[in-house]
């Protein structure tokens, strides 16, 4: 089951570039492209006349060409032409969803319609600041959400999986590092963590030109459905914290079916921003991390088939959160389904200032 009145992404804005993307969303295939007048559009991925996937056609200016028999279809779902005939019947029409453009990233509704208030879309405005550098990404995760959900309120793994770009010794175990656990107007949970005068990791210590031991935190959090951030700040124990690095890591996940997640990801950093080396070797570093990730992922949800059972089988400390953020998207799944109308405008996820928010943690 998917929460569908929420925006949720289906796209980076760089990739409207190319004439079309189809994506399957909430287990919904779309078709999407941006005219030549700039206006976004949306529309199922199936011909209404036989069903063959629009994007098996090809775009004709403005328009969609089935590639079966050729009929055309315009950026609201009319259908424009039909080959052979002058008459174009009345039923021939796909169904559009609302799609719109912001903070770098296309954004789709896909539940009722009327319901659709772009002032809905969560703030994550730093992937298209000029004050922030990003380095983008993108990976398909076999994998349902909620699992991607509990690895990224759960930090605690990077010890294990990541031991080579963003985790500590087994001796500085994160886990060691206890977490403070909120929850925020019912729709939101965030995970704190303060690490003190660690031995960097390769990815920090990267970061500030090598430095042996640093301050590090970061805060886990999660949005209801599927929206993840990870705010992280660093710097070498003989500095003061106000001259931290700070980064968020954009988690945008959108789920494909039930087993697999389109995961958008974005490390946006405040520092060297106009480094363009930094922002691709970063770019490379946080792939090869979120790789790591899709692996073990990928293997619980096999497991997880194989078995006919959920996960965790077993709750430890470390699944405060992860549980936490369940429990709010069973609510809103029930609040959904019990008012078709029930929506929640997102909080704001991060004060305007990070080190603001790590202060008052």
């Amino acid at each position: 089951m998917f929460v569908r009145n929420v925006w949720y992404v289906a796209a980076f804005e760089s990739e409207f570039e190319q004439p079309f993307v189809a994506r399957r969303l909430l287990n919904v295939p779309v078709l999407m492209f941006r005219t030549s007048s700039g206006r976004l559009s949306a529309m199922d991925d199936a011909c209404p006349h036989r069903l063959l996937p629009l994007s098996q056609g090809k775009r004709v200016g403005d328009e969609i060409r089935c590639g079966y028999h050729g009929m055309c279809f315009s950026a609201q779902g009319e259908c424009t032409h039909v080959p052979g005939q002058t008459n174009v019947p009345s039923a021939a029409k796909v169904k559009t969803y609302p799609l719109e453009l912001r903070h770098g990233l296309a954004w789709i509704w896909l539940g009722d319609q009327t319901l659709a208030d772009p002032d809905l879309i969560p703030d994550v405005h730093w992937n298209g600041s000029p004050d922030w550098a990003a380095s983008r990404g993108y990976h398909n995760i076999g994998a349902n959400f909620r699992l991607l959900n509990d690895n990224l309120l759960d930090l605690s793994h990077e010890t294990y999986v990541h031991e080579d770009t963003i985790g500590n010794d087994e001796e500085e175990s994160i886990a060691n590092y206890a977490a403070n656990v909120t929850v925020e107007a019912n729709c939101l949970t965030r995970a704190h963590r303060e690490m003190p005068n660690i031995d960097a990791p390769p990815f920090f210590a990267m970061s500030l030109g090598g430095a042996s031991v640093i301050n590090r935190w970061q805060s886990a959090i999660n949005l209801v459905p599927s929206i993840n951030l990870t705010i992280v700040g660093f710097h070498p124990v003989d500095q003061d914290r106000s001259g931290a690095l700070i980064g968020h890591v954009l988690h945008l996940l959108t789920p494909e079916t039930e087993t697999s997640t389109h995961y958008f990801w974005a490390f946006v950093r405040n520092y060297k921003i106009d480094d363009q080396a930094m922002t691709e070797s970063v770019q490379k570093a946080i792939a090869a991390t979120f790789d790591q990730d899709k692996v073990i992922l990928e293997i619980q949800q096999r497991q997880m088939t194989e078995r006919n059972v959920e996960v965790p089988l077993v709750a430890i400390k470390l699944d405060q959160a992860p549980i936490q953020a369940r429990r709010l998207l069973e609510q809103r799944l029930k609040d959904e389904a019990e008012n078709p109308a029930h929506v929640i405008a997102p909080p704001k996820l991060v004060p305007e200032h990070s080190f603001a928010l790590l202060e008052e943690v």
